[in-house]
C-alpha cells in the first residue's frame, strides 16, 4: 500500500512538473488517502501485536 502511494505521489510529482494540474492534483489526492489508509493499517496492527502479548517493533 505504500508502495502505490509513493507511486501515484511521483506521478504528481511528474504531472505537475509538466503542467497537468488536473492529471497532478487527482494523483495527489489518491497519494495522500492511499499513505492515510496504509497508517491506519499499520497503527492498527501494531496495537494487534501488542495486545497478543508480544511487545511493539
Amino acid at each position: 500500500m505504500l508502495g502505490w502511494a509513493l507511486t501515484f505521489l511521483i506521478v504528481a510529482l511528474i504531472a505537475a512538473a509538466l503542467g497537468f494540474s488536473g492529471i497532478a492534483g487527482a494523483a495527489s489526492s489518491i497519494a495522500q488517502i492511499l499513505f492515510v489508509i496504509f497508517l491506519i493499517l499499520f497503527l492498527v496492527a501494531m496495537v494487534a501485536r501488542a495486545v497478543r502479548g508480544r511487545p511493539p517493533m
